[in-house]
């Protein structure tokens, strides 16, 4: 195995990921960060579309979604539901796909919840966590190479 060097000027006899987590490639432990956060947090939103135990999801969706929807707001909610999990398992399994689809789904959940008055403030945690998952990305494009 080849030697990489840490910003410190140390270097480690292996580029094994289990290396890099002892040794103090800040990159590779801020990937594998996001990435369990962008498994959990997906794939927990999505499961709770099904049942409304943190809220009542059908309240976040714009009137104009709703109206050209088929179905409730709650169907609705069934498959952002599902769409949901499949980004977490997504990103669980390749984090170099999932983390671009998760960026496009918030991107969208941020112009839907833009266009509801009175949840302004949701919209700009979403954009946080947009910019979270963009940094995944671009982590996951370095660490994620099989």
């Amino acid at each position: 195995m080849e030697a990489s060097a840490f910003h410190d000027g140390t270097a480690s006899r292996s580029t094994s990921p289990l290396a890099a987590l002892r040794g103090r490639d800040a990159g590779y432990q801020a990937f594998i960060l996001l990435r369990i956060a962008f498994t959990v947090a997906p794939i927990a939103f999505g499961l709770d579309k099904f049942f409304n135990v943190m809220v009542d999801w059908p309240n976040y969706l714009a009137p104009w979604i709703n109206d050209i929807a088929p179905g409730s707001g709650q169907d609705f909610m069934y498959l952002v539901g599902g769409i949901e999990i499949l980004e977490g398992v997504l990103v669980a399994i390749r984090p170099r796909y999932g983390a671009p689809v998760v960026v496009a789904w918030l991107a969208g959940i941020i112009v839907n919840l833009l266009t509801v008055p009175g949840f302004y403030d949701i919209a700009l945690r979403d954009f946080g966590l947009l910019l979270g998952a963009l940094t995944l990305a671009r982590l996951a494009w370095s660490y994620d190479t099989r």
